[in-house]
């Protein structure tokens, strides 16, 4: 009887993953010297896990790859070898080498061999042994007379806050560029997205360029495009392989890669490129570990959910009005079984924060050699738990603050030592829950926002009248605003024009807020707020004519009644309510859905003031009915996305409410043009 391996491949994959990590976390805490044996025992003991497994399910290549990796840790295990920052960099590429072998043949790509062969050889190099493959043809250094580049963004790539010009004015001072746009894909002007990427673009490169450069200019948009880079002399003869290749038919490690000339045309694909982009599109697909207690704990709530319908049930077959109270106890106890097994359930999507976390400390020891800085990371609050939607669509934004903080943020040691800091600036990343809320803080002791300069540059892009007087509160807002993007701001390493209005943008997306705090000479904080899950959430029911309708409970400041005299006309700004000492702008939800019935009168109603990032607004309702949980229903992935809508839910009687954006209702406010399709929808 024969049996199927392949029903193990996913254990496997995952097992590997981890595995990875922990070697990645295990040699970023190696010190220089003799090896601390713990460590080194476990970062071994993952490479051979890793090994054994490819071996057993066929995958040859990975296990060949790992074979020099773990012949390396041997020696440093047995004592043959110290640690040094080489062979630990060196071991960190590995590790990069294997995540993307494990992911190509996850996902049926086809393995980047230029990649595995370069690392295999410095690693038999640094063992001492003799290479197939001459150190002057190492892939990495490859160089030719120029190169053909195909480049075709993903839609979504310009709401990363990617730019493709910016991609070529970096080619251009590598060489002599010349471009040309294939605008095949490009809709009917009634179907175009400004927010969506249509074009795609064949580029020429022409100049002494090595391929890693060209690697080093599009890993920022990795992903999010689809690249093939190919010599340029070679492109018209340059064979692309359309169909997967197996990992058993690719070369051994050791197999010289370059034979012939023909050869050396084949066209380089960005794999690690591909293989996060196969990751992203399977990120639904992705299993969750869950401890045997949570499971243990639902079967326990699962059996009182059936003690509890079982009783309802005699007291329906046998039931009369002397047993009321025992029928509203059962409910009673049903609702309280119903909550307690709600939440059982969403424990089980809560992964603590050290998932997101775990990327920081080879980023941070990357880029801090890079930039010839010393940097200490700190993590805290890694327990802190978060829902695994929120967790996946976090880590770009905390990624990009981090690296703010490293190249803007924190100086040089010899800055910081002609400021009186010490030579190592110190970067915290921070995690606790607060309310319903996760707060997770990005905190640095390095020089602080320039407030002349951001105030300057903000003039010059007259997103501030000159001469104006802003508070520092208020000049570091303007970091947020679209269009702010300058040397001063943003630089390659943070993130090659993706400003920090794209952070909030992606962040406010989650339902969160971010703010800075900063003092010059002293360093920066940036706050994110999130809430803990996307499919839950607390609401308020209002009633507007005939319509029920959701507002978060996190947004509600007050609700109070409309007194004569308080609410006045502004022209061109429309109607502001006087709440104590401020104006706020009052927006009727009756107009704003285009419903029949409902008051118009404001002594009939009342205000829901509702702040989002600081900004007020009071919401004109009829009624303020109960507050409750609901269960979030996406609205863009069953209708489309629709400006001043959060998404929908359903009421208790089955009917559909429509849970109100506060972000776009402000939104609205300043714009009228964008309540048209709120029109629509509700005539629909």
């Amino acid at each position: 009887m024969s049996i199927d391996v392949s029903q193990f491949h996913q254990v496997f994959f995952e097992e590997s993953f981890e595995g990875l990590d922990a070697m990645e976390m295990g040699l970023l805490g190696m010190q220089e010297g003799s090896p601390d044996m713990e460590i080194v025992n476990t970062i071994f003991r993952a490479a051979h896990s890793i090994k054994g497994g490819a071996g057993t399910f066929g995958f040859a290549q990975v296990s060949e790859f790992t074979h020099g990796l773990e012949t390396l840790l041997d020696q440093m295990r047995n004592g043959q070898r110290d640690v040094s920052s080489e062979a630990v960099n060196l071991l960190l590429q590995a590790v990069d080498v294997l995540r993307e072998m494990l992911t190509a043949v996850q996902q049926s790509e086809d393995v980047d061999c230029w990649r595995v062969n370069e690392v295999s050889t410095q690693i038999e190099a640094l063992l001492g042994s003799d290479s197939d493959l001459p150190a002057a043809e190492a892939p990495s250094e490859a160089t030719a007379s120029g190169w053909l580049i195909d480049f075709k963004p993903h839609p979504h790539l310009l709401q990363t806050g990617n730019d493709p010009i910016r991609l070529f004015n970096e080619l251009r001072e590598l060489g002599q560029l010349t471009v040309t746009l294939n605008s095949a894909g490009l809709p009917a002007f009634s179907d175009l997205d400004p927010e969506e990427s249509y074009l795609s673009w064949q580029l020429a490169l022409e100049g002494d360029v090595s391929l890693a450069q060209i690697n080093e200019i599009f890993e920022w948009v990795e992903g999010d495009c689809d690249l093939t880079i190919s010599p340029l002399a070679s492109a018209d003869t340059a064979e692309v392989i359309d169909e997967p290749v197996a990992v058993e038919d690719m070369p051994s490690p050791q197999a010289e890669i370059i034979s012939e000339p023909a050869q050396a045309a084949n066209t380089v694909k960005s794999t690690a490129a591909e293989s996060k982009k196969a990751v992203k599109n399977d990120a639904a697909l992705a299993s969750i570990r869950v401890s045997t207690d949570k499971v243990d704990s639902l079967i326990n709530l699962v059996g009182e959910l059936v003690i509890t319908q079982s009783m309802l049930s005699q007291l329906g077959e046998n039931f009369d009005p002397s047993r009321l109270a025992q029928l509203i106890d059962g409910l009673e106890q049903l609702e309280r079984n119903t909550r307690e097994l709600q939440e059982g359930i969403m424990r089980i999507r809560m992964l603590p924060i050290s998932f997101a976390f775990n990327r920081f400390p080879r980023l941070v020891h990357d880029l801090s050699g890079k930039m010839g800085k010393q940097v200490e990371l700190q993590l805290s609050g890694e327990q802190t738990e978060l829902d695994k939607t929120v967790m996946e669509k976090i880590g770009d934004p905390l990624v990009h603050l981090v690296r703010n903080s490293l190249d803007h943020g924190l100086e040089t040691p010899e800055k910081r030592l002609a400021a009186g800091k010490p030579e190592s600036g110190l970067l915290q990343l921070n995690a606790y829950h607060q309310g319903g809320n996760i707060v997770i803080e990005i905190s640095d002791d390095g020089a602080g926002l320039n407030e002349d300069k951001i105030l300057q540059k903000a003039i010059e892009k007259g997103l501030v009248p000159a001469g104006e007087q802003l508070s520092a509160d208020k000049i570091h807002e303007l970091i947020f605003m679209p269009g702010f993007s300058t040397a001063d701001v943003v630089s390659d390493v943070s993130g090659r024009g993706v400003g920090m209005d794209v952070v909030r943008k992606n962040i406010n997306s989650l339902g969160g807020s971010v703010e800075v705090v900063s003092e010059r000479g002293v360093g920066s904080t940036f706050t994110i707020r999130l809430p803990l899950t996307l499919a839950i959430m607390d609401g308020q029911t209002i009633q507007v004519g005939d319509q029920k309708y959701i507002i978060p409970l996190i947004s509600i400041i007050e609700s109070v009644e409309i007194k004569p005299g308080t609410v006045k006309n502004v022209t061109g700004k429309g109607e502001v309510y006087t709440l104590r000492d401020e104006y706020v702008p009052l927006i009727r939800l009756r107009e704003v859905f285009n419903l029949d019935v409902g008051s118009d009168t404001l002594d009939e109603g009342l205000l829901v003031v509702v702040e989002f990032e600081d900004r007020k607004v009071g919401l004109f309702v009829d009624e303020l009915l109960a507050q409750q949980q609901v269960v979030i229903k996406s609205l863009e992935t069953n209708y489309r996305k629709v400006t001043g809508i959060a998404g929908a839910t359903i009421l208790g009687d089955g009917t559909v409410a429509l849970i109100l954006d506060i972000a776009g209702l402000q939104a609205m406010y300043r714009d009228p043009a964008l309540a048209k399709p709120l029109r629509t929808i509700q005539a629909a």
